[in-house]
């Protein structure tokens, strides 16, 4: 059983990776409903939680059917990612996670997200002040290293377990791959094999079918997968790869209406939560992953993304539901 601290979170979990503009409550929802055994919130700056930013405050919303749950912070200054664990620990996680990762100019440039990876001792500092600052357990996502030159996630992962992490998610590429070419995780196999690291160590990168799945746990002996854009629109993946890891033999894919089905969830929990313009402005970046590999649908995503009418979007998913309805999927 894989623990971070005492959380029990299954023999070979799957984690949904923390998404900016997507591991949003409705998000979420869909992926714990298919199987998901740990989610984390998208990203949510330090600055923005002390100066009570009300879309940081709104990223702390967490609801009891998700749990075990992390909320993941970013920042670049020491003092103000105290504060954020502060004030993040009274929305109750389970988890608080630091984001080491993000490779996003705005983000890595000013020292934050991935941007840390350039000052190695600030992002130990950094980690064991978090630490010390809360009673919850704390987990840290991260990337190889800066560039090819300093890929130093080896010494990285023994420091921030020494500071007193309890989990740690590493994505297989550098910060100045963004999301090219390949993740390499040969290093994160490395740390698995090293005697001195105890904490559990999450995969992360191209993981997109359960075959992958399988390979990358046999061959790098990782106690789990993080699976970020793969679930994009299909959050089906998890008790896909779940399925296949116990019995060698895949799931049947999800038809039209199941698609159909679980988009309208997530759209509807959408408007729910974020209010009904933000709910449909928002929900149209997921349209083309959920209908993917549907000929002809291009026409249907028009008319979603066009239209300000939640009726009028709903039945447009319907008519997409008796269209393609015996839609047989390659």
């Amino acid at each position: 059983m894989v623990k971070i601290g005492n959380i029990e979170i299954g023999d070979f979990p799957l984690l949904l990776a923390p998404m900016e503009d997507v591991s949003d409550p409705p998000f979420r929802a869909v992926c714990k409903q298919h199987g998901a055994d740990l989610m984390y919130t998208e990203f949510i700056s330090s600055e923005g939680l002390i100066r009570d930013a009300v879309k940081s405050r709104q990223k702390l919303d967490i609801f009891e059917y998700e749990r075990p749950i992390g909320i993941q912070i970013f920042g670049s200054d020491i003092e103000s990612m105290r504060e954020a664990t502060e004030i993040t620990a009274a929305a109750h996680p389970d988890i608080i996670d630091i984001n080491y990762g993000c490779p996003v100019k705005k983000v890595a440039c000013k020292g934050a997200g991935a941007g840390i990876l350039q000052d190695i001792p600030k992002m130990v500092a950094m980690t064991a002040e978090i630490v010390k600052s809360t009673s919850l357990p704390v987990t840290v996502k991260t990337r190889l290293g800066w560039d090819d030159d300093t890929k130093y996630i080896e010494e990285v992962a023994e420091r921030l377990q020494d500071v007193g992490i309890k989990g740690l998610s590493i994505h297989g590429r550098t910060r100045k791959q963004m999301y090219k070419g390949d993740a390499d995780w040969t290093l994160i196999g490395k740390i698995k094999e090293n005697p001195r690291v105890h904490i559990p160590i999450f995969g992360n990168g191209d993981i997109d079918s359960p075959e992958k799945a399988k390979l990358y746990k046999e061959r790098y002996k990782v106690d789990g997968i993080m699976i970020g854009r793969a679930a994009i629109g299909y959050p089906w993946i998890f008790n896909e790869i779940k399925h296949y890891l116990a019995t060698g033999e895949y799931l049947a894919p999800p038809t039209i209406e199941d698609r159909v089905d679980v988009c309208k969830r997530h759209f509807e929990f959408g408007m729910k939560w974020k209010g009904d313009v933000l709910g449909i402005v928002e929900m149209r970046r997921h349209y083309t992953n959920y209908f993917r590999g549907i000929a002809h649908f291009k026409d249907y995503r028009t008319r979603l993304v066009s239209t300000m009418d939640p009726k009028e979007i709903l039945a447009i998913l319907d008519e997409v539901s008796e269209k393609f309805g015996n839609y047989e999927f390659v």
